[in-house]
């Protein structure tokens, strides 16, 4: 190991919290450079990204274009108090705003923040002064974040375990996941029997939820991923997204939809909830709204929830709130994806990439559920049976992949993987959305190279 590494490694160890990400890793991966699709070690191997960032990096590594405007504001308006304005933030939030009214004749307005769990936090204080309520629904298998707010409506308890108890955790619905439906159910002929159990919590007051005198719920949203990100890039059912915003609005329920990791054409629309029928009461942005460069978050909330009457200035803050590096970032990349028929190029690499994972499934028994949406993909692996899953496969699929030693012809890769799903055991693909069909071919043979190493079948 050179012996740069070593010494980043052991300062690691020694002046670090342990208490990231980073140390899932043993040793943690250390790189050095990037440049599109890939990212480069200290020995300068590229490692083709499968990704990015979490789903952060959508416009590819250092794109120059948007490092171009990001050059531009710090020579200009590289800080500001969050108390001032200026025309990036405005301009932003009228896009968005325009946007929604454009297309679904809905008013609203947004509010930023700095990280995705910051703005769910504003989002859980709009719907908390809109309704009253403290209570929330969210969906088993759903992840938002990992400040005190968001790890309440957040499905796993290895994030509140730690912390004492959460007297406002949510309720947690199963998620249609069809290939390992928790009714054990087939889609073919279930008719969405999860949405008619989560009808059943309004049928009497008994259910614990409802007061039928009163026409009102204990809970004041449901909290949603409409593609589940960390739960494993799972697309639900045709049209059970549309049935359940309904109940919705029958219990008066608000709808609010993270798109935190599925926004900025993740699915091959803007945001993800597009692709299902529905329109959110509010819905939640980050990660690639920046393409990961100087973080920026928000929420875009419907006018009677967020108007000035309703929620006054100071009824949130943050210092980095719009600050004006994110929000030149982001009102340049929301200019990007309305140029060149941006979502159906992103479709049609999807399609591709799709396809070839597809094929994938037909040649390896370990692979079993493939789908995905835009270039939102997922590869469920499994044992030989092509269904019980296989976290060990994937563990050593992933730790192989940071290697950096597969041969590919005459060149040496990585590949660099990430894992979701409830079982540990999904790959979720979210490549750059300006990958092309090339390196798409190579990373199947990367992929396909460390299905060989790690003796599958």
């Amino acid at each position: 190991m050179d012996q740069k590494i070593i010494e980043i490694l052991d300062k690691n160890e020694k002046y670090c919290s342990h208490g990231d990400t980073v140390n899932y890793a043993d040793p943690p991966k250390v790189f050095e450079n990037c440049d599109g699709s890939f990212l480069f070690d200290e020995k300068g191997i590229p490692y083709l990204d499968w990704q990015m960032w979490y789903s952060a990096v959508n416009f590819g590594y250092k794109n120059k274009r948007i490092a171009d405007t990001l050059k531009k504001q710090i020579d200009t308006l590289p800080q500001l108090a969050s108390q001032y304005l200026h025309k990036e933030k405005v301009d932003l939030a009228e896009i968005i705003c325009k946007y929604m009214e454009d297309k679904y004749g809905v008013k609203g307005r947004v509010h930023f923040n700095v990280g995705g769990a910051q703005a769910i936090e504003d989002s859980l204080k709009v719907v908390r002064n809109h309704t009253g309520k403290t209570h929330q629904f969210a969906f088993m298998g759903g992840y938002h974040g990992r400040t005190l707010g968001a790890s309440a409506i957040t499905s796993s308890y290895r994030y509140r375990r730690r912390f004492g108890n959460f007297a406002d955790r949510a309720q947690f619905i199963p998620y249609p996941y069809c290939f390992r439906c928790p009714y054990s159910m087939k889609v073919e002929t279930c008719d969405t029997y999860c949405h008619k159990e989560f009808e059943k919590l309004f049928d009497t007051e008994y259910q614990s939820v409802w007061d039928e005198k009163a026409g009102q719920c204990e809970f004041g949203a449901f909290y949603i991923e409409p593609m589940q990100g960390t739960g494993g890039y799972i697309v639900p059912p045709k049209g059970y997204m549309k049935k359940i915003a309904e109940s919705f609005k029958k219990s008066k329920v608000l709808l609010v939809a993270d798109e935190i990791q599925m926004g900025v054409y993740r699915t091959g629309k803007l945001w993800s909830w597009e692709n299902f029928d529905i329109i959110p009461d509010i819905f939640v942005f980050g990660k690639a709204i920046t393409n990961g460069l100087n973080p920026l978050s928000g929420i875009w909330a419907k006018e009677e929830l967020i108007n000035p009457q309703k929620f006054p200035p100071g009824s949130t803050h943050s210092t980095f709130a719009s600050n004006p590096l994110g929000t030149s970032v982001a009102l340049e990349v929301m200019k990007m994806t309305e140029e060149d028929d941006f979502g159906k190029k992103v479709n049609d690499r999807g399609a591709y990439f799709l396809k070839r994972i597809q094929e994938l499934k037909s040649r390896w028994k370990v692979v079993g559920d493939v789908s995905g949406l835009g270039l939102a993909l997922r590869i469920e692996l499994c044992e030989n049976d092509g269904f019980k899953a296989s976290r060990k496969l994937a563990d050593r699929m992933f730790n192989e992949g940071l290697k950096g030693d597969i041969k590919i012809g005459d060149k040496t890769y990585g590949l660099v993987l990430d894992i979701g799903g409830y079982e540990k055991n999904v790959i979720t693909l979210a490549p750059s959305l300006l990958i092309s069909e090339e390196e798409i071919d190579l990373g199947i043979q990367l992929f396909e190279a460390l299905l060989k190493r790690c003796g599958a079948e």
